[in-house]
């Protein structure tokens, strides 16, 4: 199987305050897609990515509206090839302040990475975050102060851009298919824990899922990777789950999530949209098979569930 991924990490300061929704990818999102928008789309008179004639050659529709091919299996869209990792706390940022967060590109993605440079200098100007009477009822203005690429299995990280540089490094430290099965390989085969660092929502016969259960997260996680791999990397998936064996060799024998309500008001829709779901930590143990560790590795990377571009279902894999 091959899928390439690539993580950013922007800091940013804060120029006028900013406040920020307690989980802020979808915030996070909303200001770089208004920037690509705004800055990079050519035929703004199209009522949506799927309805313009340029849908194939353009940039912004890559990234926030891909479609499938003739002949591609699925729904009318692929699924997004990025994901947002929200800024740790504060909620609330003063003048100075600094801030950051992250983005995942996987596949070819990673190539438009000087469009996505520029919709996050865009973002200077539409800022981010809730309006607010102290700036006069705009949304928070942020001055962009460095870019680097970072690795989440490791630590290495390298700096792409500085505000006080005039040039650009392409991004590097690519996280390969090598690279995941060697940290899953590096995992211990018996206890492993799963933070989640941001609302784990998922949907299991039409209903959401309020409690953890081992048995359709790993289901909807295969589904998630297998989908990326066919749309951006070589088609070939990881091997098929035997999840009745699974459901068997491995149990759940620390649960520490509880269920966060959180709404995103989306400006386009007019309307409150849930980004709610399960928070906290819980412990695998057992026969951990060297598929389910590499593909919980995965998962720490693709994140899964619903609203993973917005910054849902993000998790750190711990040995604790």
């Amino acid at each position: 199987m091959t899928l390439t991924t690539h993580h950013l990490e922007f800091t940013a300061v804060a120029a006028t305050p900013v406040e920020l929704d307690a989980q802020a990818g979808a915030q996070v999102r909303g200001a770089l897609v208004e920037a690509l928008w705004g800055r990079f789309c050519a035929n703004h008179a199209a009522p949506t990515c799927g309805a313009c004639p340029l849908l194939r050659v353009c940039p912004v529709a890559a990234l926030i509206a891909p479609m499938r091919e003739e002949g591609e299996t699925g729904g009318e869209q692929r699924p997004r090839p990025y994901v947002v990792r929200p800024p740790d706390a504060p909620r609330r940022y003063d003048p100075g302040d600094s801030l950051r967060f992250q983005l995942g590109l996987f596949g070819p993605a990673a190539l438009l990475f000087p469009y996505v440079v520029m919709a996050a200098q865009g973002v200077e100007q539409g800022g981010m975050g809730r309006r607010l009477p102290e700036n006069g009822g705009q949304r928070g203005a942020l001055r962009l102060t460095e870019i680097a690429a970072v690795s989440p299995l490791g630590t290495d990280r390298q700096i792409l851009y500085q505000s006080d540089q005039h040039h650009v490094q392409s991004p590097g430290l690519p996280v390969t298919a090598a690279e995941v099965v060697a940290a899953a390989e590096a995992l211990p085969a018996d206890r492993l824990t799963l933070h989640f660092l941001s609302p784990l929502r998922l949907i299991e016969r039409g209903q959401l899922m309020h409690t953890f259960a081992l048995r359709p997260f790993v289901q909807r996680l295969k589904e998630r990777l297998d989908q990326l791999v066919t749309a951006y990397g070589d088609g070939t998936t990881l091997p098929r789950l035997d999840f009745d064996a699974l459901a068997e060799a491995v149990r759940v024998p620390h649960d520490a999530t509880r269920w966060v309500d959180l709404v995103n008001y989306s400006s386009r829709q007019r309307r409150g949209l849930p980004l709610g779901g399960l928070v906290g930590a819980v412990t695998l143990a057992g026969d951990l098979p060297p598929s389910l560790r590499t593909l919980l590795v995965w998962g720490s990377l693709i994140h899964v569930g619903k609203n993973c571009v917005k910054g849902d279902g993000w998790y750190r894999i711990g040995v604790d």
